[in-house]
């Protein structure tokens, strides 16, 4: 199993990114993914999930209406659109997928917002 994310960089407060996490030696599309984020200092956070079934997303309030969750199964890959990102979002962005019980995550992505 392999998760690697990719997309983060810097960007000013009110601006856009889309990280995308690619997905390998699992059946993808039997799967939901999450997106986690560390904020430099703090514990690691959840931010969005999308399900394997009916492509179900759900959020984290923080990012709740900023923030788009996606995924391609042709692609094996899950999306993450980031819009008026703040200060606040800066963190490394990390892709995750339980199977059979266990938690496989990527290496994470940077992002960081600032001016």
């Amino acid at each position: 199993v392999q998760l690697v994310e990719s997309g983060g960089g810097l960007v000013q407060p009110g601006g856009s990114l889309r990280l995308s996490c690619v997905a390998s030696g699992f059946l993808f599309s039997n799967y939901a993914i999450n997106w986690f984020r560390q904020p430099p200092g703090k514990e690691r956070e959840w931010a969005a999930t999308i399900s394997s079934v009916e492509d179900t997303t759900a959020y984290a309030g923080s990012v709740k209406g900023r923030f788009t969750i996606s995924r391609d199964n042709s692609k094996n890959t899950v999306y993450l659109q980031m819009n008026n990102l703040t200060p606040e979002d800066t963190a490394v962005y990390s892709c995750s997928a339980r199977i059979r019980r266990l938690d496989y995550w990527g290496q994470g992505t940077q992002v960081t917002v600032s001016s």
